[in-house]
């Protein structure tokens, strides 16, 4: 399937893109994409919650009081999880909550993603672009032109774009990222997928590549 690339001015340039059927044009797999989203956020989570137990609390090694004679409760310790200042009663400790998926997995929702923003016309290819030093000024009227301004944007670049990246990170609801680096769920969480000419060849190249490393 071929798609229109526009110039940064929001004009078509008056070329297109051959998109690759088997990446951005399969039927997407919802199964999948759930699997790598919730993959993906649980790889965010640090895991380093940690509550003290009865055992690690700070005091509590002297009887508070005699066992017998008082009329009161016996006690054997000022830190006992009933008590303010005691331990806590199966409280969290550190975990890895890392979850791995398979690579065919991985791949099939990506694909997917990709594919949905293609059915839901969400995908733009633009023109390679570059800023000689930053210019947030000149990243924002890019997106102006193009009419997504305002919108929660992920601008893919085919290659590192140092200048691109500081020009943009600071607009709302703009990410930019390398397109090989795109998460499933970085891929999906926008209103606006924007592609640059040489990040499409990228994804294509790789997946290329994927598919010779799993045959």
């Amino acid at each position: 399937m071929k798609l229109d690339i526009l110039k940064i001015d929001g004009t078509a340039s008056g070329e297109q893109i051959d998109l690759a059927e088997d990446i951005f044009n399969i039927e997407p797999n919802d199964h999948a994409i759930y699997l790598a989203v919730k993959s993906y956020l649980a790889n965010q989570r640090q895991g380093t919650s940690k509550a003290k137990e009865r055992g690690e609390v700070r005091g509590g090694g002297k009887k508070p009081w005699k066992q017998k004679g008082r009329g009161g409760s016996r006690a054997g310790t000022s830190r006992s999880p009933l008590w303010v200042g005691g331990g806590t009663i199966f409280g969290p400790r550190p975990r890895d909550y890392r979850q791995d998926l398979p690579k065919k997995i991985k791949r099939l929702a990506r694909k997917s993603a990709f594919s949905y923003k293609v059915k839901d016309s969400q995908l733009l290819v633009v023109d390679d672009f570059s800023f000689e030093q930053p210019k947030t000024k000149e990243f924002a009227e890019i997106l102006k032109n193009l009419k997504i301004n305002g919108k929660k944007v992920l601008l893919l670049t085919g290659n590192k774009g140092t200048n691109v990246f500081v020009s943009g990170r600071n607009i709302a609801k703009v990410n930019i990222l390398e397109a090989a680096k795109a998460s499933t769920y970085e891929i999906l969480n926008n209103q606006v997928l924007v592609m640059q000419k040489s990040a499409v060849e990228d994804i294509q190249k790789t997946f290329g590549a994927m598919k010779e490393e799993l045959s």
